[in-house]
């Protein structure tokens, strides 16, 4: 199994993210805000922490860096079991588990 360097992590990080926005303005109750809220959060805090590596770093093998993001491991983890519980726009909750999968590599 190869691993995933910095670089792509930080892609995958940030198509989350922008799918998390989406499906934040999208919910219908205060708790599923709450819930991207909170995830979108700790990906945030693991790209502010990878942003502080040198481009040159970018190359090397990604671990996780901020506590947030590992603690969100599970949380991530059931929002991919069923993305359209939480999300009610089928495209949206379309995106979103294409972005949970690509997740997946990160989180091994």
């Amino acid at each position: 199994m190869t691993q995933t360097c910095i670089s792509d992590a930080i892609e995958i990080l940030e198509e989350l993210s922008a799918c998390l926005d989406d499906a934040y303005w999208e919910a219908a109750t205060i708790g599923d805000k709450d819930r991207f809220y909170n995830l979108i959060y700790a990906i945030n805090r693991e790209l502010s922490e990878l942003s502080k590596l040198s481009v040159q770093d970018h190359n090397l093998a990604y671990e996780r860096i901020s506590q947030e993001f590992t603690q969100a491991k599970e949380r991530l983890s059931d929002l991919k079991k069923s993305p359209e519980t939480y999300v009610r726009r089928s495209r949206t909750a379309q995106n979103l588990s294409d972005c949970l999968h690509r997740l997946d590599q990160l989180l091994r």
